[in-house]
This record gives structure tokens, C-alpha cells and sequence, in this order.
């Protein structure tokens, strides 16, 4: 992730109507410091830092996000897994971010994915498309 750049005001792109609850999966240290920091300057309040599957499930059940920014690829268990069974229970809208190619195997349509690096602004179209998401994987 990059940091943001300095622009002026009529630059920066709307916020969502409201802070948000967010909970950031990232097994790599400093981007997740990082996210954090991005997310807070936005007016987001991030309610958990986790860095495994297990943590994750523990963390979403405990904080109930409004969103998830969750890496695909972590050191212990799977960020598609993760949000797998975290939605089984009660879909939260969420964001993939990976370096690599992700294919949608295991993904629901529609799923939002975020290429790293980005920066605030792809951050904040993220965002935007994944809280306009309002059924679950398997509701049609």
C-alpha cells in the first residue's frame, strides 16, 4: 500500500456516509500498520489488526465490521477461507487484496478484489463497491 498523497480538498473523493467498523487482515506487519493508519486518517475506526484465518473468524464474531479488507494470501490458513466462513454466519461486506493474480475460484460473484499496491483513492472505490453489496454468496 502507498501512502497518500497530499491534494487539495476538492480532490479528494466523498467519504462513505459514515465511519466505519473495519477489521484488517494482513499477515505483513507494516502494510497492516499502514492500512490502519490510512483507514483511521479517513475517519474509520478499525476494530481489529488480525494476521491468520483463525484470528480473523475470532476477531469478526467479536467486533461485528461494517467492512473487511482481507489479504488473500496469509502465513497461517487462507483470507478466502476466512471470509468464507465468516459470511456463512452473516455476510459482511469485503474487500480481497493480493499481489498476485487471483483467480475467482472460491470467490462469490461479484467479489471485490484489490490489487496491491494501491493507494488511497483505489482504496476508497474498494470500498465504495463492496458496501454496495447487500445479498450473500448464496442468496440469488
Amino acid at each position: 500500500m502507498q501512502r497518500p498523497s497530499s491534494s487539495a480538498a476538492e480532490d479528494v473523493p466523498a467519504q462513505p456516509p459514515k465511519p466505519l467498523r473495519i477489521l484488517v487482515v494482513e499477515d505483513e506487519a507494516v502494510i497492516a500498520v499502514l492500512l490502519a493508519e490510512v483507514l483511521a486518517a479517513m475517519g474509520h475506526d478499525v476494530c481489529g489488526v488480525e494476521n491468520s484465518e483463525e484470528a480473523a473468524v475470532i476477531a469478526a464474531a467479536r467486533c461485528q465490521p461494517d467492512l473487511m479488507i482481507v489479504d488473500v494470501g496469509l502465513r497461517t490458513g487462507s483470507g478466502v477461507a476466512a471470509v468464507a466462513q465468516i459470511i456463512g454466519h452473516h455476510f459482511i461486506p469485503h474487500i480481497f487484496v493480493t499481489g498476485r493474480r487471483l483467480s475467482s475460484e472460491g470467490l462469490h460473484p461479484g467479489a471485490v478484489v484489490l490489487q496491491k499496491p494501491f493507494d488511497e483513492d483505489d482504496l476508497e472505490q474498494a470500498m465504495r463497491r463492496a458496501l454496495r453489496q447487500e445479498i450473500g454468496p448464496d442468496v440469488h
